[in-house]
């Protein structure tokens, strides 16, 4: 599961830097890239708001329940930031102890979804915005990050339902923005740059996990 990391991975600094639209954007940086902030930030104009539906999910069959906005930051990815990775993480903990972190304010990380042991999937977070969970601030924006409900240390946990349902939800994500269905772009939070985490740890079994999501219609090859 995500820990404390805004501070770490730098995305809470966003508002902060919001402030410097303008001529001091300009004086810290290349044009380029003030420019390129600008666009990225285009939203926090005043009377500029990027439609959104109340209660809307991205995977057909997810439960809507939303996370903290202190644990996430709007985005509109992928035109401000490509995705490219699907990150898997355990919780450390039950379903319902996930979901009182995440929504949280004070517990600053939550990832779009979880998954349940009997298969339920919540949707926490729009996969348009970035989700506090990988620790890394460019993992965080280039991926959407799963968290499956149990224990690293509890084989009994990873339930034949909720390999199913990961597996559906993943082939998703990488049917709608093109990623490969390889152990380079579906990884675990373990091997993100720069973390301290061990999920899902050794008892995952990645091999059936990998063929489950190729298994997909709608997974990219």
């Amino acid at each position: 599961m995500g820990e404390k990391q805004a501070s770490a991975d730098g995305d809470r600094r966003i508002g902060r830097r919001a402030l410097l639209i303008g001529g001091t954007a300009a004086a810290v940086g290349s044009a380029v890239l003030a420019r390129d902030e600008l666009a990225r930030l285009w939203w926090r104009a005043p009377g500029v708001e990027k439609p959104r539906v109340q209660g809307a999910v991205d995977f057909r069959g997810a439960q809507w329940v939303a996370a903290s906005d202190a644990n996430w930051r709007r985005a509109d990815r992928p035109d401000d930031y490509g995705v490219d990775m699907v990150v898997i993480h355990v919780t450390q903990g039950s379903f319902a102890s996930a979901v009182e972190v995440f929504q949280d304010p004070g517990h600053g990380a939550a990832a779009h979804y979880i998954v349940r042991k009997d298969g339920h999937i919540t949707q926490m977070i729009r996969e348009l915005d970035v989700a506090y969970h990988a620790g890394n601030r460019a993992y965080n924006e280039r991926s959407v990050g799963i968290e499956h409900e149990g224990f690293v240390d509890r084989p009994e946990d990873f339930t034949d339902e909720m390999y199913a349902a990961s597996a559906r939800l993943t082939a998703g994500i990488c049917a709608r923005y093109a990623i490969p269905v390889d152990r380079e772009h579906i990884i675990g939070h373990v091997e993100v740059p720069g973390t301290d985490h061990t999920d899902p740890g050794e008892h995952w079994d990645w091999d059936r996990y990998m063929r489950l999501v190729r298994k997909v219609p709608s997974a990219s090859a």
